[in-house]
């Protein structure tokens, strides 16, 4: 396809050259007595062809057969020119009409072509005709035919090439087009901010998942990297980005920086990559034309790092004590038992520590496998459950624990309830929680296991006489790992995570524990279910 402005300057042209060829025409026709030049013929004639440009210039051909008119007109009013006003003979007549071929090869291609030279060898026929002197005109018509031809073919020639190297282009940019697509397309789904800076550290490219890490959406083309991302090191130093990229003489990474977006703390993972050209003739060497920089949130990964180390400490730390008293307690028992003279009673109570310390083991490897089966959803599936059936369960299973400490262990379940439908295992494992968290943290008094309907809602309540909680602590005791610096709590073991895994079940079960406590006056846990709409009556 033909380039929009080589048809602009053919408009141009059409008319240009006409008006030319019309003054020419007037001088030729006052300096010469040509017996073929009347002044009505050269009047219509150019009339004809200025308003056939006009039209062209005005009203471009939108249709191949609009365009084929146009061209045959041209061709009919250089004709009546050649035979009426001037001949093939005059050097601006050939190459007028040797232009008329360039063009009527770019409207029509070949077919233009052919009209071109079946109209130029019927004028030069015609004019050998009208022409006294056959012989000299036959040669000379053939001289200017073989003229307009051989410069008609050099311009056709060209304008393949140039349409050759245009295409070529085109091409080439149609494939940088498609590459820069695909590459735009990748590097904006990528999860992982990624910013292009030049050698001065402005920011020339970036992905989606850059305004999303800084929470904007302003423009941040041509700004420094350094006045828009502002991080700092573990020390609260700050670190130029630009200062890190051109230190890197290839990868660079460090994932020691933060970066403070609206009140919060992002940690980052940030990669640093120099790109270089293929060769620089200033310095005889590749060279460093801008930077890649690649910011990855790492908050959750460092977190999760620090709670394994975390984890690991603490459960070491609560392994290693039961552990160590249940070896030491077994191995005086073996040494008792070996020396025959053991005082009454002393077998008896090592053996109990040694199984209270095991007992603790075991509610510590229970409380862990819960959380891990709640984080991974194991258990989700759900199941029809007989709240009265579930609740007296549950105070066969732990009124001896009660019953050991001298505590009351009350069940209130007046009233039909009916039943649920949830996830059993994640039900039972947080009313354990809430259970096993009330008989530890209650020395003298009663704990109370209650279950209530309230129009649609089932609610479970656990609550006892215990040490109670403070204000400062109820916000925090849902934390993984917590445990209140009050003394009493310190005094009883434990690994601060059985309220940690009971919110963790109750989110999973779709709703929230409340908690009601004043210290020294006991506690109340207590967490809503929906209840079945069928269950209207009870079921034994």
């Amino acid at each position: 396809m033909v380039e929009r402005r080589i048809r602009e300057v053919i408009r141009i042209a059409g008319v240009v050259l006409p008006c030319l060829l019309i003054i020419y025409g007037i001088l030729q026709s006052i300096s010469t007595t040509h017996s073929a030049q009347p002044s009505l013929y050269f009047s219509l004639v150019m009339i004809s062809w200025l308003g056939l440009s006009l039209a062209m210039f005005l009203f471009p051909a939108q249709k191949s057969q609009d365009a084929f008119m146009r061209i045959f007109a041209y061709h009919l009013c250089a004709a009546a020119y050649v035979l009426f006003i001037s001949d093939l003979q005059q050097p601006y007549v050939s190459l007028a009409w040797a232009l008329l071929l360039l063009v009527s090869y770019i409207y029509m291609s070949r077919k233009g072509v052919i009209l071109n030279i079946s109209v130029l060898l019927l004028v030069a026929i015609a004019d050998i005709l009208l022409t006294s002197d056959t012989d000299e005109s036959i040669v000379v018509n053939l001289v200017a035919v073989s003229s307009i031809l051989i410069a008609g073919a050099i311009m056709i020639a060209l304008i393949r090439v140039q349409q050759a190297d245009s295409d070529e282009l085109n091409r080439s940019k149609a494939q940088e087009s498609l590459q820069s697509g695909r590459m735009n397309t990748l590097i904006n789904n990528l999860s992982d901010a990624v910013i292009n800076i030049n050698d001065e550290g402005k920011i020339e490219l970036y992905n989606a998942a850059c305004l999303n890490l800084l929470n904007t959406n302003s423009n941040l083309q041509q700004q420094l990297i350094d006045s828009v991302i502002e991080v700092q090191d573990q020390s609260g130093k700050p670190v130029k980005l630009f200062q890190l990229a051109k230190k890197s003489r290839g990868v660079k990474i460090r994932d020691d920086l933060s970066l403070g977006v609206d009140d919060e703390v992002i940690r980052l993972e940030v990669t640093a990559s120099p790109v270089r050209n293929s060769y620089s003739q200033t310095k005889g060497e590749s060279a460093v034309e801008g930077y890649i920089l690649i910011l990855r949130d790492i908050t959750k990964a460092k977190s999760l790092e620090e709670e394994r180390d975390e984890f690991i400490s603490v459960v070491s730390h609560e392994l290693r004590t039961p552990i160590t008293i249940v070896e030491g307690t077994l191995s005086n028992v073996q040494l008792m038992v070996e020396r025959g003279k053991t005082p009454p009673g002393t077998l008896e109570r090592s053996l109990a520590d040694a199984h209270e310390q095991i007992l603790f083991l075991s509610r510590l490897v229970n409380d862990l496998s819960t959380l891990s089966r709640a984080e991974r959803g194991i258990a989700d599936a759900t199941e029809k459950i007989n709240i009265k059936s579930l609740i007296h369960s549950l105070y066969e299973e732990y009124s001896p624990q009660a019953k050991k400490k001298q505590l009351l262990f009350d069940i209130d379940t007046i009233g039909k309830l009916g039943t649920i439908t949830t996830s059993h295992l994640y039900v039972r494992e947080l009313l354990q929680n809430l259970i096993t968290n009330a008989i530890k943290y209650t020395n003298e008094g009663s704990i109370t296991l209650r279950a209530t309907k309230v129009g649609k809602n089932i609610t479970f309540e656990v609550k006892d006489t215990g040490i109670g909680i403070s204000k400062s602590d109820q916000s925090k005791i849902f934390k993984k790992f917590y445990r209140s610096e009050d003394y009493r709590t310190r005094e009883t073991g434990g690994t601060g995570l059985g309220l940690y895994v009971a919110e963790k079940l109750s989110r999973k079960l779709g709703t929230t524990i409340e908690v009601d406590s004043r210290l020294n006056h006991g506690s109340s846990f207590a967490f809503t279910l929906p209840a079945d709409e069928s269950s209207s009556q009870e079921k034994s």
